[in-house]
Protein backbone atom coordinates (compact mmCIF):
# COMPACT_ATOMS: atom_id res chain seq x y z
CA UNK A 1 0.00 0.00 0.00
CA UNK A 2 1.56 3.26 -1.20
CA UNK A 3 0.08 6.12 0.80
CA UNK A 4 0.25 9.86 0.13
CA UNK A 5 0.25 12.30 3.02
CA UNK A 6 -1.42 15.37 1.53
CA UNK A 7 -1.77 18.02 4.21
CA UNK A 8 -3.45 20.49 1.87
CA UNK A 9 -0.74 22.84 0.63
CA UNK A 10 0.50 23.14 -2.91
CA UNK A 11 0.31 21.10 -6.07
CA UNK A 12 0.05 17.42 -5.15
CA UNK A 13 -1.89 16.52 -8.30
CA UNK A 14 1.33 16.30 -10.33
CA UNK A 15 2.81 13.78 -7.89
CA UNK A 16 -0.35 11.68 -8.03
CA UNK A 17 -0.25 11.82 -11.81
CA UNK A 18 3.43 10.81 -11.87
CA UNK A 19 2.74 7.82 -9.63
CA UNK A 20 -0.18 6.74 -11.81
CA UNK A 21 1.90 7.25 -14.98
CA UNK A 22 4.51 4.89 -13.52
CA UNK A 23 1.84 2.21 -13.11
CA UNK A 24 1.34 2.30 -9.34
CA UNK A 25 -1.83 2.70 -7.32
CA UNK A 26 -2.11 5.16 -4.50
CA UNK A 27 -4.15 5.57 -1.32
CA UNK A 28 -4.70 8.80 0.58
CA UNK A 29 -3.94 9.51 4.23
CA UNK A 30 -7.27 10.78 5.56
CA UNK A 31 -6.93 10.13 9.31
CA UNK A 32 -3.98 9.92 11.72
CA UNK A 33 -4.36 6.14 12.05
CA UNK A 34 -3.91 5.75 8.26
CA UNK A 35 -0.23 6.69 8.64
CA UNK A 36 0.62 3.58 10.63
CA UNK A 37 -1.32 1.41 8.16
CA UNK A 38 0.82 2.58 5.25
CA UNK A 39 3.33 0.20 3.74
CA UNK A 40 5.16 2.96 1.87
CA UNK A 41 4.59 6.60 2.78
CA UNK A 42 5.20 9.66 0.60
CA UNK A 43 5.15 13.11 2.22
CA UNK A 44 5.36 15.95 -0.36
CA UNK A 45 5.05 19.60 0.49
CA UNK A 46 5.77 23.15 -0.54
CA UNK A 47 5.52 26.48 1.20
CA UNK A 48 6.45 27.71 4.63
CA UNK A 49 7.91 25.32 7.20
CA UNK A 50 5.75 26.71 10.00
CA UNK A 51 2.50 26.51 8.05
CA UNK A 52 3.25 22.90 7.11
CA UNK A 53 4.10 21.80 10.66
CA UNK A 54 1.12 23.58 12.18
CA UNK A 55 -1.16 21.95 9.64
CA UNK A 56 0.29 18.52 10.48
CA UNK A 57 -0.29 19.16 14.17
CA UNK A 58 -3.82 20.37 13.56
CA UNK A 59 -4.61 17.18 11.66
CA UNK A 60 -3.14 15.02 14.44
CA UNK A 61 -0.48 13.62 12.10
CA UNK A 62 2.72 14.49 13.99
CA UNK A 63 2.80 11.69 16.58
CA UNK A 64 1.88 8.81 14.25
CA UNK A 65 4.35 10.16 11.71
CA UNK A 66 7.11 10.19 14.32
CA UNK A 67 6.20 6.63 15.27
CA UNK A 68 6.27 5.52 11.63
CA UNK A 69 9.70 7.11 11.09
CA UNK A 70 11.14 5.77 14.36
CA UNK A 71 10.30 2.27 13.16
CA UNK A 72 12.39 2.86 10.04
CA UNK A 73 9.53 2.13 7.68
CA UNK A 74 9.67 3.13 3.96
CA UNK A 75 9.33 6.89 3.64
CA UNK A 76 10.02 9.38 0.86
CA UNK A 77 9.87 13.06 1.79
CA UNK A 78 9.83 15.70 -0.94
CA UNK A 79 10.89 19.34 -0.34
CA UNK A 80 9.13 20.23 2.95
CA UNK A 81 8.95 16.47 3.47
CA UNK A 82 12.75 16.59 3.81
CA UNK A 83 12.95 19.78 5.86
CA UNK A 84 10.31 18.55 8.32
CA UNK A 85 12.65 15.72 9.36
CA UNK A 86 14.94 18.26 11.05
CA UNK A 87 14.57 19.86 14.48
CA UNK A 88 13.37 23.21 13.18
CA UNK A 89 13.82 25.94 10.59
CA UNK A 90 14.96 29.55 10.66
CA UNK A 91 11.98 30.23 8.42
CA UNK A 92 9.63 29.63 11.36
CA UNK A 93 11.40 30.23 14.69
CA UNK A 94 9.75 28.46 17.59
CA UNK A 95 8.08 25.82 15.41
CA UNK A 96 9.42 22.34 16.06
CA UNK A 97 10.10 19.87 13.27
CA UNK A 98 9.88 16.11 13.56
CA UNK A 99 13.39 15.99 15.03
CA UNK A 100 14.56 12.82 13.33
CA UNK A 101 17.68 14.46 11.89
CA UNK A 102 19.77 16.77 14.11
CA UNK A 103 20.10 20.40 13.12
CA UNK A 104 18.08 23.27 11.72
CA UNK A 105 17.10 24.39 8.25
CA UNK A 106 18.86 27.65 7.30
CA UNK A 107 18.18 30.32 4.68
CA UNK A 108 20.45 30.56 1.65
CA UNK A 109 22.88 33.39 2.24
CA UNK A 110 25.56 34.43 -0.26
CA UNK A 111 26.36 37.73 -2.00
CA UNK A 112 24.80 37.95 -5.44
CA UNK A 113 22.77 34.76 -4.99
CA UNK A 114 19.19 34.89 -6.25
CA UNK A 115 16.79 33.43 -3.70
CA UNK A 116 14.78 31.21 -3.99
CA UNK A 117 17.04 28.56 -5.50
CA UNK A 118 14.58 28.04 -8.32
CA UNK A 119 15.38 25.92 -11.33
CA UNK A 120 17.46 23.01 -12.53
CA UNK A 121 20.60 21.81 -10.77
CA UNK A 122 22.22 18.41 -10.43
CA UNK A 123 23.05 16.25 -7.41
CA UNK A 124 26.41 14.99 -6.21
CA UNK A 125 25.67 11.49 -4.93
CA UNK A 126 27.84 10.92 -1.86
CA UNK A 127 27.20 7.20 -1.30
CA UNK A 128 25.50 4.31 -3.01
CA UNK A 129 21.74 3.98 -2.88
CA UNK A 130 19.18 2.25 -5.10
CA UNK A 131 17.28 5.55 -5.28
CA UNK A 132 20.08 6.90 -7.50
CA UNK A 133 20.87 3.57 -9.15
CA UNK A 134 20.69 4.86 -12.72
CA UNK A 135 21.24 8.55 -12.08
CA UNK A 136 23.69 9.97 -14.62
CA UNK A 137 24.07 13.52 -13.36
CA UNK A 138 20.93 14.88 -15.02
CA UNK A 139 19.42 18.16 -13.88
CA UNK A 140 16.71 18.00 -11.21
CA UNK A 141 14.14 20.68 -10.37
CA UNK A 142 14.58 22.63 -7.13
CA UNK A 143 12.49 25.44 -5.68
CA UNK A 144 13.30 26.53 -2.12
CA UNK A 145 14.70 29.42 -0.08
CA UNK A 146 15.89 27.36 2.90
CA UNK A 147 18.25 24.40 2.92
CA UNK A 148 19.77 21.73 5.14
CA UNK A 149 23.50 22.14 5.66
CA UNK A 150 25.71 19.04 5.63
CA UNK A 151 27.69 18.75 8.88
CA UNK A 152 29.21 16.05 11.12
CA UNK A 153 25.97 15.70 13.09
CA UNK A 154 23.96 14.61 10.05
CA UNK A 155 26.77 12.90 8.13
CA UNK A 156 25.14 9.48 8.53
CA UNK A 157 22.05 10.85 6.73
CA UNK A 158 23.88 12.51 3.82
CA UNK A 159 22.99 10.83 0.52
CA UNK A 160 23.49 13.65 -2.00
CA UNK A 161 24.58 17.27 -1.98
CA UNK A 162 24.08 20.16 -4.40
CA UNK A 163 25.95 23.43 -4.74
CA UNK A 164 24.22 26.78 -4.65
CA UNK A 165 26.52 29.32 -3.08
CA UNK A 166 27.59 26.48 -0.76
CA UNK A 167 26.76 22.77 -0.60
CA UNK A 168 23.41 21.72 0.85
CA UNK A 169 21.74 18.36 1.40
CA UNK A 170 19.72 17.54 -1.70
CA UNK A 171 18.95 13.98 -0.54
CA UNK A 172 19.08 12.20 2.82
CA UNK A 173 18.65 8.54 3.68
CA UNK A 174 19.11 6.14 6.55
CA UNK A 175 17.79 2.64 6.03
CA UNK A 176 14.40 2.82 4.37
CA UNK A 177 13.75 6.45 5.37
CA UNK A 178 14.77 8.91 2.68
CA UNK A 179 13.93 12.38 1.40
CA UNK A 180 14.88 14.72 -1.41
CA UNK A 181 14.92 18.51 -1.60
CA UNK A 182 14.14 18.54 -5.33
CA UNK A 183 10.79 17.58 -6.87
CA UNK A 184 11.08 14.23 -8.71
CA UNK A 185 7.60 14.67 -10.17
CA UNK A 186 8.79 17.92 -11.79
CA UNK A 187 12.24 16.65 -12.84
CA UNK A 188 11.34 14.94 -16.08
CA UNK A 189 12.63 11.45 -16.84
CA UNK A 190 15.40 11.53 -14.21
CA UNK A 191 12.96 12.34 -11.43
CA UNK A 192 10.47 9.71 -12.55
CA UNK A 193 13.18 7.04 -12.45
CA UNK A 194 14.04 7.91 -8.85
CA UNK A 195 10.38 7.90 -7.91
CA UNK A 196 9.93 4.47 -9.53
CA UNK A 197 12.78 3.03 -7.42
CA UNK A 198 10.98 4.06 -4.24
CA UNK A 199 7.58 2.88 -5.40
CA UNK A 200 9.02 -0.50 -6.40
CA UNK A 201 10.54 -1.01 -2.96
CA UNK A 202 14.15 -0.40 -3.95
CA UNK A 203 14.88 2.55 -1.66
CA UNK A 204 16.95 0.63 0.87
CA UNK A 205 18.01 -2.45 -1.04
CA UNK A 206 21.34 -3.81 -2.16
CA UNK A 207 24.32 -1.56 -2.95
CA UNK A 208 24.62 -0.30 -6.48
CA UNK A 209 27.11 -2.26 -8.58
CA UNK A 210 29.84 -0.10 -10.07
CA UNK A 211 28.82 2.94 -8.07
CA UNK A 212 31.35 5.78 -7.83
CA UNK A 213 31.02 9.18 -6.19
CA UNK A 214 31.17 12.40 -8.21
CA UNK A 215 33.52 15.03 -6.83
CA UNK A 216 32.97 17.88 -9.29
CA UNK A 217 30.70 20.84 -8.41
CA UNK A 218 27.09 20.81 -9.47
CA UNK A 219 25.99 23.47 -11.95
CA UNK A 220 22.85 25.58 -11.87
CA UNK A 221 21.17 25.88 -15.27
CA UNK A 222 19.53 28.76 -17.09
CA UNK A 223 15.87 28.03 -17.89
CA UNK A 224 14.04 28.19 -21.20
CA UNK A 225 10.31 28.68 -20.65
CA UNK A 226 7.51 28.23 -23.16
CA UNK A 227 4.60 30.62 -22.64
CA UNK A 228 1.06 29.93 -23.81
CA UNK A 229 -1.34 32.88 -23.93
CA UNK A 230 -4.75 31.25 -23.61
CA UNK A 231 -8.16 32.73 -24.37
CA UNK A 232 -11.48 31.81 -25.92
CA UNK A 233 -11.76 32.63 -29.60
CA UNK A 234 -14.90 34.05 -31.19
CA UNK A 235 -16.39 30.56 -31.49
CA UNK A 236 -15.90 29.96 -27.76
CA UNK A 237 -13.02 27.47 -28.13
CA UNK A 238 -10.04 27.74 -25.81
CA UNK A 239 -6.96 28.43 -27.95
CA UNK A 240 -3.35 29.50 -27.65
CA UNK A 241 -2.85 32.87 -29.27
CA UNK A 242 -0.07 35.45 -29.54
CA UNK A 243 -0.21 39.21 -29.55
CA UNK A 244 1.63 41.83 -31.51
CA UNK A 245 2.23 44.43 -28.80
CA UNK A 246 -0.69 42.77 -26.98
CA UNK A 247 -3.07 42.78 -29.97
CA UNK A 248 -4.11 39.15 -30.53
CA UNK A 249 -6.33 39.71 -33.58
CA UNK A 250 -5.38 39.32 -37.20
CA UNK A 251 -7.82 40.04 -40.06
CA UNK A 252 -10.52 40.41 -37.43
CA UNK A 253 -10.01 36.95 -35.93
CA UNK A 254 -8.21 35.81 -32.79
CA UNK A 255 -4.91 34.20 -33.83
CA UNK A 256 -5.25 30.47 -33.23
CA UNK A 257 -1.86 28.81 -32.76
CA UNK A 258 -3.06 25.55 -31.27
CA UNK A 259 -4.75 23.82 -28.35
CA UNK A 260 -3.28 24.51 -24.89
CA UNK A 261 -2.85 20.94 -23.65
CA UNK A 262 -1.42 19.65 -26.93
CA UNK A 263 1.07 22.51 -27.19
CA UNK A 264 2.17 22.09 -23.57
CA UNK A 265 2.79 18.38 -24.19
CA UNK A 266 4.81 19.21 -27.31
CA UNK A 267 6.99 21.69 -25.44
CA UNK A 268 7.61 19.22 -22.62
CA UNK A 269 8.78 16.62 -25.14
CA UNK A 270 10.95 19.23 -26.87
CA UNK A 271 12.76 20.05 -23.62
CA UNK A 272 11.07 23.16 -22.19
CA UNK A 273 12.17 23.69 -18.59
CA UNK A 274 8.82 25.16 -17.58
CA UNK A 275 5.40 25.85 -19.10
CA UNK A 276 3.56 29.09 -18.35
CA UNK A 277 -0.15 29.58 -19.08
CA UNK A 278 -1.40 33.16 -19.15
CA UNK A 279 -5.20 33.44 -19.19
CA UNK A 280 -5.24 36.73 -21.03
CA UNK A 281 -8.93 37.62 -21.29
CA UNK A 282 -11.22 35.21 -19.54
CA UNK A 283 -13.11 35.02 -16.32
CA UNK A 284 -12.00 38.33 -14.84
CA UNK A 285 -15.24 38.64 -12.89
CA UNK A 286 -15.55 35.06 -11.62
CA UNK A 287 -12.16 33.28 -11.72
CA UNK A 288 -13.40 30.12 -10.04
CA UNK A 289 -15.98 29.71 -12.78
CA UNK A 290 -12.99 29.21 -15.06
CA UNK A 291 -13.59 25.49 -15.47
CA UNK A 292 -11.94 25.33 -18.90
CA UNK A 293 -8.65 26.74 -17.54
CA UNK A 294 -8.75 24.49 -14.49
CA UNK A 295 -9.29 21.57 -16.83
CA UNK A 296 -6.29 22.65 -18.92
CA UNK A 297 -4.10 22.49 -15.81
CA UNK A 298 -5.53 19.15 -14.73
CA UNK A 299 -5.03 17.54 -18.13
CA UNK A 300 -1.59 19.05 -18.66
CA UNK A 301 -0.31 17.81 -15.30
CA UNK A 302 -1.22 14.27 -16.31
CA UNK A 303 1.49 14.18 -18.95
CA UNK A 304 3.84 17.12 -18.37
CA UNK A 305 6.38 16.62 -15.57
CA UNK A 306 8.04 20.02 -15.42
CA UNK A 307 6.79 23.09 -13.48
CA UNK A 308 3.54 24.75 -14.54
CA UNK A 309 2.69 28.41 -13.89
CA UNK A 310 -0.76 29.96 -14.31
CA UNK A 311 -1.57 33.66 -14.49
CA UNK A 312 -4.71 35.70 -15.04
CA UNK A 313 -7.61 36.40 -12.68
CA UNK A 314 -5.87 35.44 -9.44
CA UNK A 315 -7.50 37.96 -7.14
CA UNK A 316 -10.35 38.37 -4.67
CA UNK A 317 -13.88 38.48 -6.07
CA UNK A 318 -17.53 38.14 -5.16
CA UNK A 319 -19.66 35.85 -7.32
CA UNK A 320 -23.24 36.28 -8.51
CA UNK A 321 -24.56 34.70 -5.30
CA UNK A 322 -22.72 37.30 -3.18
CA UNK A 323 -20.22 34.68 -2.03
CA UNK A 324 -16.77 36.16 -1.44
CA UNK A 325 -13.57 34.42 -2.47
CA UNK A 326 -10.12 35.63 -1.49
CA UNK A 327 -7.13 35.59 -3.82
CA UNK A 328 -5.83 32.76 -1.64
CA UNK A 329 -8.98 30.74 -2.41
CA UNK A 330 -8.45 31.27 -6.13
CA UNK A 331 -4.75 30.37 -5.91
CA UNK A 332 -5.57 27.25 -3.94
CA UNK A 333 -7.94 26.07 -6.69
CA UNK A 334 -5.22 26.49 -9.30
CA UNK A 335 -2.62 24.73 -7.15
CA UNK A 336 -4.96 21.81 -6.59
CA UNK A 337 -5.61 21.67 -10.34
CA UNK A 338 -1.90 21.20 -11.08
CA UNK A 339 -0.18 24.60 -10.99
CA UNK A 340 3.17 24.94 -9.21
CA UNK A 341 3.27 28.72 -9.31
CA UNK A 342 0.71 31.47 -9.79
CA UNK A 343 1.37 34.73 -11.58
CA UNK A 344 -0.15 38.04 -10.44
CA UNK A 345 -0.25 40.99 -12.84
CA UNK A 346 -2.49 44.05 -12.59
CA UNK A 347 -3.42 43.35 -8.97
CA UNK A 348 0.26 43.50 -8.06
CA UNK A 349 0.45 47.07 -9.36
CA UNK A 350 -2.56 48.08 -7.26
CA UNK A 351 -1.11 46.29 -4.22
CA UNK A 352 2.16 48.17 -4.63
CA UNK A 353 0.38 51.50 -4.99
CA UNK A 354 -1.30 50.87 -1.62
CA UNK A 355 2.03 49.68 -0.14
CA UNK A 356 3.77 52.87 -1.28
CA UNK A 357 0.92 55.00 0.06
CA UNK A 358 1.56 53.40 3.48
CA UNK A 359 5.18 54.44 3.28
CA UNK A 360 6.41 50.95 2.40
CA UNK A 361 4.67 49.22 5.29
CA UNK A 362 3.31 45.69 4.95
CA UNK A 363 -0.09 44.94 6.50
CA UNK A 364 -0.59 41.32 5.42
CA UNK A 365 -3.64 42.13 3.31
CA UNK A 366 -2.28 41.76 -0.21
CA UNK A 367 -2.66 38.63 -2.31
CA UNK A 368 1.13 38.46 -2.57
CA UNK A 369 1.56 38.34 1.21
CA UNK A 370 -1.28 35.94 1.90
CA UNK A 371 -0.37 33.41 -0.79
CA UNK A 372 3.35 33.53 0.07
CA UNK A 373 2.59 32.98 3.76
CA UNK A 374 0.84 29.68 3.03
CA UNK A 375 2.63 28.38 -0.06
CA UNK A 376 6.00 30.11 0.22
CA UNK A 377 7.37 32.97 -1.83
CA UNK A 378 8.58 30.53 -4.50
CA UNK A 379 4.92 30.00 -5.47
CA UNK A 380 4.27 33.69 -6.29
CA UNK A 381 5.39 35.18 -9.60
CA UNK A 382 4.82 38.84 -10.44
CA UNK A 383 4.10 39.47 -14.12
CA UNK A 384 5.08 43.05 -14.97
CA UNK A 385 3.96 44.76 -18.19
CA UNK A 386 6.05 47.94 -18.58
CA UNK A 387 6.33 50.35 -21.47
CA UNK A 388 8.94 52.99 -22.20
CA UNK A 389 8.22 56.62 -21.40
CA UNK A 390 10.79 58.86 -23.10
CA UNK A 391 12.05 62.07 -21.49
CA UNK A 392 14.56 64.78 -22.45
CA UNK A 393 16.47 64.67 -19.16
CA UNK A 394 16.86 62.67 -15.98
CA UNK A 395 15.35 65.61 -14.07
CA UNK A 396 12.12 65.47 -16.08
CA UNK A 397 10.67 62.65 -13.96
CA UNK A 398 10.86 61.35 -10.40
CA UNK A 399 11.43 57.85 -11.78
CA UNK A 400 14.87 56.31 -12.39
CA UNK A 401 15.84 56.65 -16.04
CA UNK A 402 18.23 54.90 -18.39
CA UNK A 403 20.23 56.61 -21.10
CA UNK A 404 18.93 54.54 -23.96
CA UNK A 405 20.65 53.34 -27.11
CA UNK A 406 17.27 53.63 -28.88
CA UNK A 407 16.15 57.30 -28.56
CA UNK A 408 12.50 58.25 -28.42
CA UNK A 409 10.36 59.41 -31.36
CA UNK A 410 11.54 62.99 -30.88
CA UNK A 411 15.12 62.06 -30.16
CA UNK A 412 14.70 61.87 -26.37
CA UNK A 413 17.89 60.31 -24.93
CA UNK A 414 16.34 58.96 -21.72
CA UNK A 415 13.43 56.76 -20.74
CA UNK A 416 11.83 55.24 -17.69
CA UNK A 417 9.73 52.08 -17.61
CA UNK A 418 6.11 52.67 -16.64
CA UNK A 419 4.06 49.81 -15.19
CA UNK A 420 0.67 49.17 -16.74
CA UNK A 421 -2.51 47.27 -15.93
CA UNK A 422 -5.40 45.80 -17.91
CA UNK A 423 -3.23 44.19 -20.53
CA UNK A 424 -1.19 47.33 -21.11
CA UNK A 425 -4.20 49.55 -21.71
CA UNK A 426 -3.70 51.75 -18.65
CA UNK A 427 -0.43 53.20 -17.35
CA UNK A 428 0.24 53.99 -13.69
CA UNK A 429 2.66 56.32 -11.93
CA UNK A 430 4.80 53.39 -10.77
CA UNK A 431 8.09 52.45 -12.41
CA UNK A 432 9.33 48.92 -12.96
CA UNK A 433 12.14 49.03 -10.39
CA UNK A 434 9.80 50.47 -7.77
CA UNK A 435 7.28 47.71 -8.44
CA UNK A 436 9.78 44.85 -8.50
CA UNK A 437 11.42 45.88 -5.22
CA UNK A 438 8.08 46.37 -3.49
CA UNK A 439 6.81 42.97 -4.65
CA UNK A 440 9.98 41.31 -3.40
CA UNK A 441 9.44 42.95 -0.01
CA UNK A 442 5.81 41.81 0.03
CA UNK A 443 6.91 38.21 -0.47
CA UNK A 444 7.04 37.43 -4.19
CA UNK A 445 9.60 34.87 -5.28
CA UNK A 446 10.08 35.62 -8.96
CA UNK A 447 9.60 38.37 -11.56
CA UNK A 448 8.23 37.69 -15.05
CA UNK A 449 9.40 40.78 -16.91
CA UNK A 450 7.50 41.51 -20.12
CA UNK A 451 7.93 44.43 -22.51
CA UNK A 452 5.02 46.02 -24.31
CA UNK A 453 7.44 47.77 -26.68
CA UNK A 454 9.15 44.53 -27.74
CA UNK A 455 6.17 42.15 -27.67
CA UNK A 456 5.81 40.33 -30.98
CA UNK A 457 8.58 42.33 -32.67
CA UNK A 458 11.30 39.67 -32.84
CA UNK A 459 13.82 42.47 -32.19
CA UNK A 460 15.30 40.85 -29.10
CA UNK A 461 14.77 41.24 -25.38
CA UNK A 462 14.84 44.79 -24.01
CA UNK A 463 18.27 44.54 -22.39
CA UNK A 464 18.06 47.97 -20.76
CA UNK A 465 14.80 47.03 -19.09
CA UNK A 466 15.95 43.57 -18.05
CA UNK A 467 19.30 44.79 -16.74
CA UNK A 468 17.68 47.47 -14.57
CA UNK A 469 15.33 44.99 -12.86
CA UNK A 470 17.92 42.22 -12.49
CA UNK A 471 20.20 44.67 -10.68
CA UNK A 472 17.40 45.89 -8.39
CA UNK A 473 16.13 42.65 -6.82
CA UNK A 474 17.49 39.51 -5.18
CA UNK A 475 14.83 37.14 -6.51
CA UNK A 476 14.97 35.33 -9.88
CA UNK A 477 13.98 37.26 -13.00
CA UNK A 478 12.50 35.83 -16.22
CA UNK A 479 13.14 37.89 -19.36
CA UNK A 480 10.18 37.95 -21.75
CA UNK A 481 9.07 39.64 -24.99
CA UNK A 482 11.00 40.16 -28.20
CA UNK A 483 12.92 36.92 -28.80
CA UNK A 484 13.31 36.35 -32.53
CA UNK A 485 16.43 34.23 -33.03
CA UNK A 486 18.91 31.98 -31.21
CA UNK A 487 21.33 34.80 -30.51
CA UNK A 488 18.75 36.73 -28.51
CA UNK A 489 18.74 34.05 -25.80
CA UNK A 490 22.50 33.98 -25.30
CA UNK A 491 22.55 37.77 -25.46
CA UNK A 492 20.07 38.25 -22.63
CA UNK A 493 21.80 35.72 -20.38
CA UNK A 494 25.27 37.17 -21.00
CA UNK A 495 24.25 40.83 -20.79
CA UNK A 496 21.88 40.75 -17.80
CA UNK A 497 22.48 37.62 -15.70
CA UNK A 498 18.78 36.69 -15.57
CA UNK A 499 17.89 33.18 -14.52
CA UNK A 500 15.41 32.39 -17.31
CA UNK A 501 14.18 33.49 -20.72
CA UNK A 502 10.64 33.04 -21.97
CA UNK A 503 9.26 32.97 -25.50
CA UNK A 504 5.97 32.22 -27.17
CA UNK A 505 5.34 33.00 -30.83
CA UNK A 506 8.66 31.74 -32.19
CA UNK A 507 8.05 28.41 -30.45
CA UNK A 508 4.40 28.18 -31.50
CA UNK A 509 5.24 28.82 -35.15
CA UNK A 510 8.31 26.52 -35.00
CA UNK A 511 10.52 29.38 -36.15
CA UNK A 512 13.06 28.64 -33.42
CA UNK A 513 12.75 25.16 -31.84
CA UNK A 514 13.46 24.81 -28.14
CA UNK A 515 16.18 22.22 -28.68
CA UNK A 516 17.88 24.54 -31.17
CA UNK A 517 17.97 27.23 -28.47
CA UNK A 518 19.47 24.80 -25.98
CA UNK A 519 22.07 23.47 -28.41
CA UNK A 520 23.14 26.99 -29.27
CA UNK A 521 23.39 28.03 -25.61
CA UNK A 522 25.48 24.95 -24.86
CA UNK A 523 27.84 25.88 -27.68
CA UNK A 524 28.14 29.34 -26.12
CA UNK A 525 29.18 27.83 -22.79
CA UNK A 526 25.90 28.61 -21.02
CA UNK A 527 24.75 25.91 -18.60
CA UNK A 528 21.37 24.47 -19.53
CA UNK A 529 19.35 21.31 -18.96
CA UNK A 530 19.69 18.93 -21.90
Amino acid sequence: MISLLDYGAGNVRSLRNAIHALGFRLTEIERPEDILKAERLIFPGVGAFGAAMERLRGLGYVEPLKEYLAAGRPYLGICIGLQALFEGSDESPGVAGLGLIPGRIRRFEAPGLSIPHMGWNDARVERESPLFADYAGEKLYFVHSYRAEPNPENADWCLATTDYGAPFLSAVQKGRVGAVQFHPEKSGAAGLRLLRHFLAGEEGGAPVAGWASRAEPTRFAKRIIACLDVRANDAGDLVVTKGDQYDVREAGEVRNLGKPVELAQRYYEEGADEITFLNITGFRDFPLSDQPMLEVLQRTSEQVFVPLTIGGGIRAFTDGDSRHYSALDVANAYFRAGADKISIGSDAVEAVEAYLARGGAKDGSTAIERIAEVYGNQAVVISIDPRRVYVDSAEATRHPVVETVTPGPNGEPYCWFQCTIKGGREGRDVDVVELARACEDLGAGEILLNSIDRDGTGAGFDLELVRSVRAAVGIPVIASSGAGCLEHFSEVFAATGVEAALAAGIFHRREVPIQAVKSYLREQGIEIRT
